[in-house]
């Protein structure tokens, strides 16, 4: 029952700083470059100083070097899912023009702006590092293959740049981690005041990542809320599929607990928020993508408790 309550109260924070997004954007506080502005402070500014405070903080470099080879498993997750994604569509008959973001949205999941808030709310600061070794591997499948999926989809004069890719895939939250990995292996103390500035700056990353998710409700129609076979399909690879995939994969191992409660959290979050934007950069159906990203968002409020139980008998 105390798992139960746990989890119920970690999901209920998140929801709390959603609904004060939500009802913010409602009446009328942000636009879309605020928005933007928002994204943009917690994966440029917050997110690369939490990575180095916390990694500096909490690990040893004899920790990190028995972690970082555990990115393995979502690497495999992710390439049996995509296979299992291919097959899924060929089922459900997902028209061509639409199979690329079918399969990406169905492989990908929100590792940041969703998995880490609820996983540090859930689990608190030592589940952050097993959550960037997910990120690592499902943001570098992303850059690359699921564009390429979605891209396959829309405008196929539009080329796809190998250092526009390298940018994506190099971002600023994954060269923040990059950096706290140095930092720890070569054994390297920063200041004071500058582990306090990260830290602090560190600490608005899940409140402005979920009014972020708030925000962006905030902007679907009910209109548009549709349990069509293309989305129930990525509801089912979402929230169905890929948890129990890196369940069979992580839980017969010695890894520890709560790295493979993490793992079966992050591979159960809501589709990315990139798709809808890369969507209507390359010409595929962004407003399938928005929809799907709305709806698996709202959804996962009701999916983490149930995830979040079952995952204390690990």
């Amino acid at each position: 029952m105390a798992a139960l309550w746990n989890s119920i109260s970690g999901v209920l924070e998140v929801l709390v700083i959603i609904m004060v997004g939500f009802c913010l954007a409602k009446r009328g506080w942000f636009d879309h470059k605020t928005s933007r502005l928002i994204a943009k402070l917690v994966t440029q500014v917050a997110l690369p100083a939490s990575m180095i405070a916390t990694i500096t903080k909490n690990f040893t470099a004899e920790v990190l070097i028995r972690t970082l080879p555990d990115l393995r498993f979502p690497l495999l997750s992710m390439a049996i899912l995509f296979g299992i994604a291919i097959a899924v569509a060929h089922v459900l008959r997902i028209r061509s023009g639409e199979r690329g973001l079918f399969e990406s949205m169905f492989l990908n999941s929100n590792t940041i702006f969703i998995g880490l808030p609820i996983n540090m709310a859930l689990f608190g600061v030592p589940s952050l590092p097993y959550v960037l070794v997910y990120y690592m591997a499902n943001t570098t499948i992303f850059w690359t293959l699921g564009v390429y999926l979605i891209q396959r989809d829309g405008d196929q004069g539009t080329k796809i740049k190998a250092l526009d890719v390298a940018k994506k895939v190099f971002s600023p939250p994954l060269l923040g981690f990059i950096l706290g990995v140095i930092l720890v292996l070569f054994r390297i103390q920063l200041p004071v005041f500058l582990n306090k500035s990260l830290t602090d700056l560190g600490n608005m990353t899940v409140p402005l990542s979920m009014i972020f998710i708030g925000i962006a409700i905030s902007r679907t129609k009910l209109s548009d809320i549709r349990f069509s076979r293309k989305i129930v399909g990525v509801l089912l690879g979402r929230f169905v599929v890929a948890p129990l995939l890196m369940a069979a994969l992580v839980i017969p191992t010695d890894l520890p607990v709560l790295m493979k409660q993490v793992f079966i959290m992050q591979a159960a979050m809501p589709v990315m928020t990139n798709a809808p934007v890369v969507s209507e950069l390359y010409g595929a159906d962004d407003r399938y993508a928005a929809v799907a990203v709305a709806e698996t968002t709202v959804l996962s409020l009701v999916i983490v408790p149930i995830l979040m139980l079952l995952s204390q008998h690990i």
